[in-house]
C-alpha cells in the first residue's frame, strides 16, 4: 500500500508522456530511464529525491525493492509496505543479482517487494532517507508472446537539490574524480587497466586529450598517441566501442581502447588551439589549450611545445566530400555525454576544457570537463549512446538477450540501435553465412527490430488509418508487409504487422517513429487504443533458407487451436512452444529479410538461450549456419529488399522507393494517399536494378550517368556471388529505366572512373518470390 504523505498523483488521461514533463520534473538534472517489461531498474536516491513512474496504465503492475546503505530492505524509506517477494520467473534479473552479489549480499534470496498498481496517473514517491530502488515490470513470458502486455514505463528520479554537476552514474569504483574548469588543463596518471571517463558536464564542450607512455616518459622519450597511425590503423577518423576500438602511437602501438562514446563525433585532424591562432585573429594573451596542455605535463618532463597534437573530444569535425576542406559546427554532445576509455600500459595523459568562445566548437559559451578514473577490476561493457529521438533520454547500448552464446562465435559486433549484434563469424566467413542461406539454413539475431503492440477496441481503426495496406482484409494469425508514409507520400517506416487477436497486432518495424506516428495519430482522432512499446523485451532471431521448415519441424509444438508449424502460409503467425506443451513459449511467423524461404522467432529474454541451444541442436544435421548483418545485406540486395536510408529516405516517396507492391490505393483514407496517387499517375523516378560488368562496387549515392548527364542514383550495391558480379538498386529517371539500357555509375568525383551497368528487373534472384512462397 501507498503512504498518501509520501507520494503525488497527478492526472495524465490518454497517452503517456515523459515524467520530467510534469511538476517538479523539468529540471535539467532530471535522470529518466525506460522500464521495458520484464525489465529491472536501478535507481539511487538520496533524502529529498523524487522517484516518478509515468505510463503505468490501468491494471499495469510494477514492484519496488528497496535497501539501505547496509544492504537491509528499506522500503520504509518510500513510505511503501511489503507484500510479497518477487517471482524470478517474471523479470528479468541479472543485473539486480549482480548488483546484490556485488555488495556482498545473497542474491538467490530476494526481500519482499511493493506491489504498485497502475491507474492511470503518474505515481511520485519521495525518499525520506537515502536508498537505491530496483523497479520491477514482471510479466509472465507467455503472456509477453501472446498478449498485448502494458507498453514501456518511464522511471524519472529528480534530485532534491539542484545539481551543479549534471553528471552520468558511476560506472564502477571510482580511484579519483576532478573537474577540469573551463580554459585550464589537468595531467593525471593512468595504471594499466585503469579507466578514464571524460565527461561532458553541460555539452558542447570540447576537450583535447593526450597520452604518453609511462615507460617512455622516464626514458626521456615522447610516445604519445598519434592521430595518424590510429585513422590508419582503424581506418576511420577516431576509434569507437567495438573492433576498431584502439588509440596508437607513432609505432603502431596500442596506448587507450574505447570502451564506451555516448557522443560519437570527435576530432583527430587538427591541432590544440595556440596562442598564435588567437593573435592571429586580433586576441593576443587569450588562453589556449596548446599553453595549457604544456603547463600541466611540465611535472612529468614533457618538453614544452607552442602547438600540441591532440585528440579533441566532443569537437564535430568532418571533411567535406567536394572541397576536401575541414569542416566544424557546434559540437553534438549533450550535458553527461562521455568518452571511456582502458590504459592498456601505464600512462600519463593530460585532459583540457577548451577556452574557445570565438568560434561554434564549444557552443559559444566555453564550460568544464569532469573525469572519473576508475579502478582496473571495474566490469564497464562496451557501449555507445542511442537516442530514439533528439530529446529523447540517453539509452546505453546493450548486450542482446543471446550475446552469451553469440561472444564465443566472434568478435565482430556492431551497434544495431540500442543493441550490439553480429556483422560476420570468423569460422565461416560472410560468403559461407551466405551460401549457408543459400542451400541450407541461417539463424541470425534480429532482436534490433522494434516491436509494437497495438491494443484495444479501435486498434483496426488506428492501423488502417496509418498504413498502406487495408488492415480489415487481414485475418487472425496473419501478417503483411506494410508501410507507414507522411502525408507527402514519403515512407516513415516500413515493417511486418501481425493480428494475433481481434483486437491486438504487433507491428515490428525499423524504428521509434512508427511508434511516435501512431500515438499522435490516435491522440489526435480521439481512439480507444493503447499504443504498447516492446523495447527489447522480445528478443528475436531469424531462421532463413530451404532447410529452414525441417528444422522447425523438429523442436515446434502448436496447440490445436492455433495454426500448425505445417499450415503457416507466408506471412503467416502462430504461438509455439519448445518441444511440447510445457517448452518456453514464442511466437512463430513465417517471415524474414531475405527472399528465401524462412522464418522468425519471438520470445521473452529469459527464454533467449533456451531457444538458442535448441536450434543449434536440431540444425546440427541441416548444417545450421549462424549469419551475420554483412551477408544478409548482400542477400537483401540480391532480393530487393529496401532498407532505411537507402531506398526509403525524406524526400523519396513510396513508388519511387519501389514499395509501390505495398500501398493499396483502393482502401479507404489513409495518410498519404491523395499524395501518392499523384505521384503514381506521374512518376519521375522509379527503383531498378543494375548489372555491372565488373567487381567494383559503387557506393551508396553514386550518379547514374547517361552521357555527361546524371540520370540517378546508387541506393544499395554489393558483388553478387549469385551473378559473380557487382549488382545494385539505383533510384532512375523514367525515361532511362527500360529494361537493357546501359548507363553508366561514376567513381572518383563521379567522373573520372566510369562503372558500365544494365537495368533490369528487381529482385535479381527469384523474382516470382518463389522460395520464399514455397
Amino acid at each position: 500500500m501507498l503512504d498518501d504523505d509520501n507520494i503525488r498523483r497527478f492526472s495524465n488521461i490518454g497517452f503517456r508522456t515523459r515524467a520530467r514533463s510534469f511538476p517538479g520534473f523539468d529540471r535539467p538534472d532530471t535522470i529518466s530511464q525506460v522500464l521495458a517489461p520484464r525489465q529491472a531498474v536501478r535507481v539511487d536516491l538520496d533524502a529529498g529525491d523524487l522517484l516518478s513512474l509515468d505510463g503505468l496504465a490501468a491494471h499495469d503492475r510494477v514492484q519496488l525493492l528497496a535497501y539501505d546503505g547496509r544492504g537491509d530492505a528499506a522500503l520504509s524509506h518510500l513510505g511503501l509496505d511489503a507484500a510479497t517477494a518477487p517471482d524470478r520467473a517474471q523479470f528479468d534479473g541479472a543485473a539486480l543479482a549482480g548488483w546484490i552479489a556485488g555488495n556482498g549480499g545473497d542474491a538467490a534470496s530476494l526481500p519482499p517487494a511493493a506491489s504498485i498498481i497502475g491507474t492511470g496517473e503518474i505515481i511520485v514517491l519521495r525518499a525520506s532517507a537515502p536508498a537505491t530502488v530496483w523497479v520491477l515490470r514482471p510479466v509472465i513470458a507467455q503472456d509477453l508472446v501472446m498478449h498485448g502486455v502494458g507498453g514501456a514505463i518511464t522511471v524519472a528520479h529528480q534530485p532534491a537539490r539542484t545539481r551543479s554537476l549534471v553528471l552520468p552514474p558511476l560506472l564502477g569504483d571510482v580511484r579519483d574524480e576532478f573537474t577540469v574548469l573551463r580554459g585550464t588543463a589537468r595531467a593525471y596518471e593512468l595504471r594499466k587497466g585503469d579507466y578514464v571517463q571524460i565527461i561532458d558536464v553541460h555539452g558542447q564542450q570540447c576537450s583535447d586529450f593526450m597520452a604518453f607512455r609511462g615507460d617512455g616518459l622516464m626514458r626521456g622519450e615522447e610516445l604519445m598517441i598519434d592521430s595518424t597511425a590510429t585513422r590508419s590503423m582503424v581506418r576511420r577518423s577516431y576509434p569507437g566501442p567495438g573492433l576498431l576500438d584502439k588509440f596508437f602511437d607513432r609505432d603502431m602501438r596500442p596506448l587507450l581502447n574505447v570502451v564506451q562514446d555516448t557522443c560519437g563525433r570527435h576530432d583527430t585532424f587538427g591541432l590544440a588551439c595556440t596562442a598564435r591562432g588567437y593573435e592571429e585573429r586580433g586576441f593576443p594573451g587569450h588562453l589556449n589549450c596548446s599553453d595549457n596542455m604544456s603547463h600541466a605535463l611540465q611535472p612529468f618532463g614533457v618538453e614544452r611545445r607552442g602547438a600540441w597534437p591532440a585528440i579533441n573530444f566532443f569537437w564535430n569535425t568532418w571533411i567535406d566530400a567536394q572541397s576536401h576542406h575541414i569542416m566544424t559546427e557546434e559540437s553534438y554532445s549533450r550535458p553527461g555525454d562521455y568518452v571511456t576509455m582502458c590504459a592498456m600500459d601505464d600512462l600519463v595523459c593530460v585532459s583540457t576544457a577548451c577556452p574557445d568562445d570565438l568560434d561554434p566548437i564549444n557552443g559559444w559559451n566555453p564550460t568544464d570537463i569532469h573525469v572519473r578514473i576508475y579502478r582496473p577490476d571495474t566490469p564497464i561493457r562496451r557501449a555507445v549512446a542511442y537516442r530514439e529521438k533528439e530529446d529523447a533520454p540517453m539509452l546505453i547500448s546493450e548486450e542482446s538477450a543471446f550475446h552469451e552464446r553469440l561472444a564465443p562465435l566472434t568478435q565482430h559486433f556492431a551497434p544495431a540501435r540500442d543493441l550490439w549484434v553480429p556483422v560476420s563469424y570468423p569460422s565461416v566467413g560472410t560468403i559461407g553465412e551466405y551460401w549457408a542461406c543459400r542451400n541450407a539454413v541461417t539463424v541470425q539475431d534480429m532482436s534490433g527490430l522494434r516491436k509494437y503492440d497495438i491494443v484495444g477496441p479501435d486498434a483496426e481503426r488506428l492501423l488502417q488509418r496509418a498504413l498502406t495496406r487495408d488492415v480489415a482484409k487481414l485475418s487472425v494469425w496473419r501478417g503483411t508487409y506494410t508501410l507507414m508514409c507522411d502525408d507527402s507520400g514519403t515512407v516513415i517506416d516500413d515493417g511486418t504487422l501481425f493480428r494475433i487477436g481481434p483486437d491486438l497486432f504487433r507491428w515490428c518495424c525499423g524504428s521509434e517513429e512508427s511508434g511516435r506516428v501512431l500515438t499522435e495519430l490516435a491522440q489526435r482522432e480521439g481512439l480507444q487504443v493503447r499504443i504498447n512499446a516492446m523495447r527489447n523485451a522480445l528478443p528475436n532471431l531469424a531462421l532463413q533458407g530451404p532447410k529452414s521448415r525441417d528444422l522447425l519441424r523438429k523442436i515446434t509444438f502448436t496447440q490445436p487451436t492455433v495454426p500448425s508449424l505445417d499450415h503457416l502460409k507466408w506471412f503467416g503467425v502462430t504461438v509455439a512452444r519448445l518441444h511440447d506443451r510445457e517448452g518456453r513459449p514464442f511466437m512463430l511467423s513465417r517471415s524474414g529479410y531475405t527472399g528465401e524461404l524462412g522464418y522468425e522467432l519471438f520470445c521473452a529474454k529469459s527464454d533467449a538461450v533456451a531457444l538458442w541451444d535448441a536450434i543449434m541442436e536440431a540444425g546440427e544435421e541441416f548444417g545450421l549456419t549462424p549469419m551475420g548483418s554483412a551477408a544478409l545485406n548482400i542477400i537483401r540486395i540480391e532480393a530487393g529488399l529496401a532498407a532505411g536510408d537507402a531506398e526509403f529516405a525524406p524526400g523519396v516517396d513510396a513508388f519511387e522507393a519501389g514499395l509501390g507492391f505495398a500501398v493499396d490505393l483502393n482502401k479507404a483514407d489513409f495518410t498519404g494517399k491523395a499524395a501518392l496517387q499523384r505521384n503514381a499517375a506521374d512518376p519521375r523516378r522509379v527503383l531498378k536494378g543494375l548489372i555491372f560488368d565488373c567487381d567494383d562496387v559503387p557506393a551508396h549515392g553514386a550518379p547514374v550517368l547517361s552521357g555527361e548527364r546524371q540520370v540517378g542514383v546508387i541506393t544499395s550495391a554489393t558483388r553478387s556471388p549469385t551473378y559473380e558480379c557487382s549488382i545494385a538498386m539505383a533510384r532512375i529517371a523514367v525515361e532511362h529505366a527500360a529494361n537493357g539500357t546501359e548507363l553508366e555509375v561514376g567513381m572518383m568525383n563521379g567522373r573520372m572512373k566510369r562503372l558500365g551497368a544494365t537495368v533490369t528487373d528487381i529482385p535479381f534472384v527469384d523474382p516470382q518470390r518463389k522460395k520464399a512462397r514455397a
